[in-house]
Parts: structure tokens; sequence; C-alpha cells
């Protein structure tokens, strides 16, 4: 297995990308919450699979994609989606410049069409945020034809042979939708948890190495209380978001841990019951 990825490595290596496309390769640094996860997506995107990450915020999904990214030495295309993302934020649109005193009109491509083609990482994150009528256009994309008409220009393209799709989701959340069948099929699907125990304690050390031990021994203990109140749902999902952890963190070796916590973890949250019980599970290790 590993030495499918590290051929796939030298192959994507060899081949060329420009210095501007190296300022868009992702800094890595995801933990893998297990032995297998991040071989196992390495192995996926190495076979041309395009990748469903399922997750909470802040679970890293985001990283995981940087960190593909940072081992092919990958350049990244990354679109947000929402309600408003239409054909023209994937694709590109006709804009009209002005040449030798002339009005002629020229295509600019959107992220789609510039990763198939130089052979990029396209990662859409919040998939399920997207309209359903938007995404049909990508299933070419997705499938084994990896190719797409566009639609504007009447353009075939066939994607480069390094060409990935990496797509996240949050699920369950406010403003998303279940995936089309059709589209979810065409994904390899991974979920991501939160990192806990020993890896999120390397992580922090990782992160910061000059802080306080006792920071480092309020937040571990912190995030270990926080994920034991979600899996009793006592908590949503995203009290435990590592992301915020990182913000009361960082926070917290500037002002009172617990006003940081309040800031980075509390107040994100909206019921009010939640709120009060993280900041008392907090004020527990302050004692």
């Amino acid at each position: 297995m590993i030495d499918l990825i590290e051929k796939e490595k030298k192959i994507r290596l060899n081949r060329n990308h420009s210095e501007g496309d190296r300022q868009l390769i992702g800094t890595g640094g995801y933990v893998s919450p297990n032995e297998h996860l991040l071989d196992d997506v390495l192995i996926a995107v190495t076979l041309k699979k395009p990748i469903l990450l399922k997750g909470p915020t802040g679970a890293g999904k985001t990283k995981l994609a940087e960190t593909v990214s940072q081992i092919f030495s990958q350049p990244v295309q990354s679109i947000n989606c929402s309600v408003d993302l239409d054909a023209e934020a994937l694709i590109g649109f006709k804009t009209i410049v002005l040449k030798d005193g002339l009005n002629s009109i020229e295509f600019v491509e959107g992220p789609v069409i510039e990763a198939m083609k130089k052979g990029h990482i396209l990662y859409i994150d919040e998939i399920n945020m997207a309209k359903s009528e938007t995404l049909p256009i990508l299933h070419s994309v997705l499938d084994y034809r990896r190719m797409l008409t566009n639609p504007f220009t009447g353009e075939v393209i066939k994607a480069h042979p390094d060409f990935s799709v990496i797509a996240a989701i949050n699920e369950g959340y406010i403003g998303t939708t279940p995936m089309n069948e059709a589209l979810k099929n065409r994904f390899v699907s991974f979920s991501i948890p939160y990192i806990s125990g020993e890896l999120l304690e390397k992580l922090w050390e990782d992160l910061y190495p000059y802080a306080p031990k006792e920071l480092h021994t309020l937040m571990l203990n912190l995030a270990d209380d926080l994920m034991e109140q979600v899996k009793q749902g006592l908590l949503s999902e995203e009290a435990a978001s590592i992301r915020s952890l990182q913000h009361a963190m960082e926070l917290s070796q500037f002002i009172e841990p617990l006003r940081a916590i309040t800031y980075a973890i509390a107040e994100k949250l909206e019921d009010e019951q939640e709120k009060k019980l993280v900041l008392e599970l907090a004020s527990s290790w302050m004692r």
C-alpha cells in the first residue's frame, strides 16, 4: 500500500507545476485519529477516486485536504459552497475586455476548469450547502469520464492525470440539505472524527510548545469533558470542535482562560444550557 502511494508521489512530482501553482500547495499537519485513515484517503486519491469527507466542524477536514496537497505537492483550488453558488462560480464566466481599442469577449476560467486543466486538487467545502440544481454539472467530472463540456463555450475539457476532487460536508447542520444520491454515489466516503487522548495531547505539544503546562492540562481535560458530554447527548458536536479549542488556547495565553473559553466555545452555541454546561466544565478544572 505504501509503495503505491510513494510511486504516485514520484509521478506527480515529476510533472511540472508553475511557481504560481506551488504557492497554492497546502501546509499539511493533519493528525489521523487512527492508523488507517490518512493512508486510506491517499490510496483513494492515488486511484483517482473523488473523496467525500464527512464530519463535524473543526474536525480537520480542510486540514486533511491540505495534507493530501502537501504530500503529493499538488496545488488546491477551493470552492466554498452556499445557496448562492451557481454554474459561473464553478465553471467560469464570460466578460468583455478591451484589447487594442476594441471590445472583445473572453472567458474567465473558474476553479473547476482550472483544476482540471492544471492537475490541481479541487476542494469543495460544505458541498451539501449548495443548491441541488447546481451540482449535476459536475457529474461527468466525478465519474469515470473525468471530463466536462463547458456550457458557456462548448469546449470539452478532459482532466489532467493528476486532477483530484475532495469534498467536505457537515451533516445535519442548519442550511445543509441531504446530498443527491446520484452525486453521493460518485464519491468514496470517509468519516472524520475529532481527535482526542494522546493524539490531541501530541498536537497540543506541537502547536503550543511554549505555553504554560497548566494551560495545556486545562484545555486537554476540557476537551475530554466536552467529548464525553457530546457522546451523552448533552452537548452538540460543535462544542467539542478542535478548532474552537485551539482558539481558546491561543486566547488564553493573553487573557483569563475562562473568558477565552467563553469567547471561543460557549458563545458560539445557540442553547443557553449548553453554554452554561461548557463554562461549568471549564470552571471545574480551575479550582
